[in-house]
């Protein structure tokens, strides 16, 4: 089985709550003949989903399928704290909101199989940012609001590339690093 219903209920729950965290800082366009809403805006909720669940479901399931690919155990799991933290944060009107998604938790394997594993998550960031960025500047046809996804799409990719590379635990990069230092030395 590639993912359990345990991981399925995981990966709803964090794309609901990241949707939840950031439908303030990702709004979708709005046209003149469309009143302003008050409340909870669904419509800008889905939209805030559909632009920043991918980034990070895709980067999580790029560790998980890669550690399978190894013949390791790979489970991922959202991380209940973490998306807490970033729900208080969202809640007090925080200047800046800080939390963790969700993670991967693999069984065995090499020093050389988790460097590895560790950077496909960023990889495949890198991925959507260039594809995104491609589909923009060769696209004549798209919606204001197909362009407005695909421009906020390019960004949370290259922010989750660069910030997942830093080269310290607990970031991806660190875990590269540490890896290939255990590997060869």
């Amino acid at each position: 089985m590639i993912l359990s219903a345990n991981e399925i209920v995981d990966l709803v729950i964090m794309t609901l709550a990241i949707a939840f965290i950031l439908k303030d800082f990702i709004r979708m366009p709005r046209y003149i003949h469309q009143p302003l809403t008050t409340g909870f805006d669904i419509e800008n909720f889905k939209f805030t989903a559909l632009c920043t669940a991918p980034a990070i479901i895709l980067h999580e399931m790029a560790h998980k399928f890669v550690a399978i690919g190894f013949g390791l155990s790979a489970t991922f799991h959202a991380s209940y704290p973490g998306l807490l933290l970033g729900i208080v944060l969202r809640l007090i009107h925080s200047p800046f909101i800080v939390f963790v998604p969700g993670f991967v938790s693999i069984t065995g394997g090499t020093p050389l199989q988790y460097s590895i594993i560790a950077v496909a998550g960023p990889l495949m960031n890198l991925a959507l940012w260039l594809g995104s960025s491609i589909i923009l500047k060769r696209a004549a046809s798209l919606t204001s609001k197909q362009r407005l996804a695909l421009v906020i799409t390019k960004q949370i990719n290259m922010f989750l590339f660069i910030f997942n590379m830093i080269p310290f635990r607990p970031f991806d990069g660190g875990h590269v690093v540490s890896g290939l230092m255990q590997a060869f030395f």
